[in-house]
């Protein structure tokens, strides 16, 4: 019996998961949020590295109650092909980094091999002063490629 692999949960900002991401070509985005968040907030565009971010809710809507099929959606949208790296996404950072050690875990347990990467801000941000999103920090704030859908 082959012990199961071990996989690194690791975290990065947002500026540097896209200079990550446009020298690796074999890394994927995963946008853990909501549909009503995909539809009304927006998704990463990731055209300039010709790939799309990968959407699977990891609460589903409305209920967010974890969904138990996370990680073999995965695996689907890959079709069996882990990359060494994954990146995961959420509104502020939360929501993916339990996705993300929740992946390391089933995918490791499964003999894959991966890293996978929590982005630290998320989408939108941390709250500010008047507990508004979008305005401190995240993806959007960054200035980085996004698109409203």
């Amino acid at each position: 019996m082959v012990p199961p692999v071990t996989n690194k949960v690791t975290e990065a900002g947002p500026l540097d998961t896209w200079e990550a991401l446009q020298v690796t070509p074999d890394a994927v985005l995963v946008d853990v949020r909501t549909r009503p968040e995909w539809a009304y907030i927006g998704t990463v565009n990731l055209d300039a590295v010709e790939r799309k971010p990968i959407l699977i809710e990891w609460l589903r809507y409305p209920d967010m109650s974890v969904n138990p099929t996370f990680a073999t959606e995965l695996i689907e949208q890959v079709q069996g092909e882990v990359p060494p790296k994954i990146y995961f996404l959420c509104r502020s950072g939360v929501r993916s980094l339990a996705a993300a050690y929740n992946v390391a875990e089933v995918f490791g347990a499964q003999g894959f091999q991966t890293e996978c990467v929590n982005i630290l801000e998320g989408f939108e941000g941390d709250l500010d002063s008047d507990r508004h999103r979008g305005r401190v920090n995240g993806w959007k704030v960054r200035g980085l490629a996004w698109r409203q859908t």
